[in-house]
């Protein structure tokens, strides 16, 4: 069985109205959720720093939006994502989609185990309203919900 988005964005890897200094604190924060549930190792959390200061911001995908992750060999358990939403917005170097305040963080066993995931990451991201709605939720567990419902749909109705 294929695992979606409703799957791995869960009350556990969600975290809202987070304070990070800097991009590096952004995406501690994102794999700290993911060590808490031992998704991956701590190596691992470093590892997506590593990427950042090596291959730059190519992982800023959107305006305001970060997709942080390294290599599974850097310590992936199993699969996962977490996302945190910034109470103030960090600069990862984007010329075309800084300042960030969406980091999400995901790891995968291989490189084939997590495409549905990052498929419907994708979709979600491009419907602006799924995105508003995500970024106004006040609470985890309706960020939570729109994602299941998302999910579930394959579209964000965010009048329900």
């Amino acid at each position: 069985m294929a695992v979606g988005l409703g799957d791995l964005l869960t009350e556990k890897t969600i975290k809202l109205n987070a304070q990070a200094a800097d991009w590096r604190e952004s995406v501690r924060l994102a794999g700290e959720l993911l060590v808490a549930v031992n998704a991956v190792s701590p190596s691992y959390v470093e590892g997506m720093i590593r990427v950042v200061e090596e291959l730059g911001p190519y992982m800023v995908v959107a305006p305001g939006i970060a997709l942080a992750h390294a290599r599974p060999e850097d310590g992936v358990q199993r699969m996962c994502m977490s996302l945190v939403r910034l109470v103030s917005p960090v600069e990862f170097g984007s010329r075309a989609n800084d300042p960030v305040d969406l980091v999400f963080a995901f790891g995968a066993e291989d490189k084939q185990g997590h495409i549905q995931a990052l498929q419907e990451l994708a979709v979600f991201l491009q419907n602006e309203d799924a995105v508003t709605a995500l970024r106004q939720c006040d609470s985890v567990q309706e960020a939570v919900q729109l994602i299941r419902d998302y999910s579930r749909k394959g579209e964000v109705d965010p009048t329900d």
